[in-house]
């Protein structure tokens, strides 16, 4: 199966729209987390990963947004109730098996507490390689990388929504895994700045 992988859209519904265009035809969409912001919540992020049954946990940004309104959905108006439901009751990590391979989704870190930036040249990437499973994905840094850990294979699709790597300019990122070879892309997918909204 051909896998499309996205985290840390932040709101950004255009970032999103770009990230399935460039991955082209997916069997499955996974999404790492932080689809919005801990402040703001976009009804057309979420109504688009409802829409395409996306697997879906939350990051950080979900966390303190649903905290913030005491676990249940907020009153404002602007917000579709019927979304912030879907999206609260989202888990904080999955452990799936997809074509017989072991897949977690994770924000940050498989161990607690969460919330550690783990980047390629983190001398923690290697506690992932204690992870049972044949695949970890996970977000947060909004950093891309493809590496092997021990028989590990951890992604990491950097950010749909808000790029932050130096190098990355106005290119939003996900990736693709191909779970019968295990093999894995990160696509780039350039759009206008100006398309790098907050809302």
């Amino acid at each position: 199966m051909r896998v499309g992988i996205v985290s840390d859209i932040h709101c950004n519904a255009a970032g999103l729209e770009c990230a399935l265009q460039a991955m082209g035809e997916i069997d499955e969409l996974l999404c790492l987390g932080d689809s919005i912001y801990d402040y703001r919540f976009s009804n057309d992020v979420v109504s688009m990963l409802r829409r395409l049954n996306a697997r879906t946990i939350q990051g950080n940004h979900e966390e303190g947004y649903f905290r913030r309104h005491y676990g249940g959905a907020p009153s404002n108006g602007a917000v579709d109730i019927e979304l912030a439901t879907w999206l609260g009751q989202k888990p904080d990590e999955i452990k799936v098996t997809i074509d017989g391979r072991s897949i977690l989704m994770v924000h940050s870190t498989p161990w607690k507490p969460r919330g550690e930036y783990v980047y390629p040249s983190s001398a923690a990437l290697r506690r992932f390689g204690t992870t049972d499973a044949d695949v970890l994905l996970y977000g947060h840094t909004h950093v891309d990388m493809i590496r092997r850990v021990g028989p590990l294979l951890v992604i990491n699709p950097g950010s749909a929504g808000e790029p932050r790597d130096r190098g990355q300019g106005p290119e939003t990122t996900c990736a693709i895994l191909e779970t019968t070879t295990l093999e894995a892309q990160i696509i780039r997918c350039r759009m206008p700045m100006a398309g790098i909204t907050r809302d």
